[in-house]
């Protein structure tokens, strides 16, 4: 395969896993209201990293992660559904000001931030199942190959996707930060955390019946 196809295949998978809105976009997109650009862009990299990882499992065609993920997808499912049930009700009461001091931007500031997007990217197997789906949908690209070159290439472009929808987003909202009030962004802190629950309570659901669907077989 051509490189630059390659190049632009790995971009568009990252946009494409990135881009549909659930949690991690919803965290994004409340940080960048509440604390600027720069702290959404953090926000946002927490997955991106998740992404890369999964992307390397699947590029790489690493079996023993592949066969961690599979074992435990039922322990990850729940661990990251009781996560966002959590965060979901921490939201709820969390009562942000457009005028609340900004993070100063170092590390200590900035780590959680990224370390809540990564934990809910990785505990969440479906992004797993579907970096191998949509790479083994990728002309001329085998999962588990030994061109170890073009599987760099291939997770590197992941990581670009990823990252340019994150601060594509985040530019997005940021533009719109001014024209906010406490009352609309404390309308959106309820909104956001309404979601998140439904999200959490939809994975743990999910589970749950397939859990008694398999016992029930």
């Amino acid at each position: 395969m051509d490189i630059l196809v390659l190049i632009l295949s790995g971009i568009a998978v990252g946009i494409v896993v990135a881009a549909p809105i659930g949690p991690v976009n919803l965290i994004c997109i409340r940080r960048t209201l509440k604390y600027g650009m720069a702290n959404g862009i953090a926000s946002g990299s927490g997955a991106a990293v998740g992404d890369g990882v999964f992307a390397t499992i699947a590029a790489f065609g690493v079996t023993a992660a592949i066969t961690f993920v599979h074992d435990y997808s039922v322990w990850l499912q729940l661990i990251g559904g009781l996560f966002l049930l959590g965060l979901g009700v921490r939201t709820w009461f969390d009562h942000p000001h457009l005028d609340d001091k900004l993070p100063d931007g170092s590390l200590g500031e900035l780590l959680p931030v990224v370390s809540v997007t990564f934990f809910l990217t990785i505990t969440n197997p479906a992004t797993m199942l579907g970096f191998l789906a949509i790479f083994g949908g990728i002309a001329d690209f085998a999962i588990g190959t030994e061109d170890y070159g073009r599987a760099t290439i291939l997770v590197l472009s992941v990581i670009t996707g990823s990252g340019i929808w994150w601060v594509a987003i985040t530019g997005f909202v940021s533009y719109f930060r001014g024209k906010m009030t406490d009352r609309a962004l404390e309308l959106l802190n309820y909104i956001s955390a309404v979601i998140i629950v439904l999200f959490g309570t939809s994975v743990l659901a999910r589970l749950v019946f397939v859990t008694w669907t398999s016992m029930a077989n």
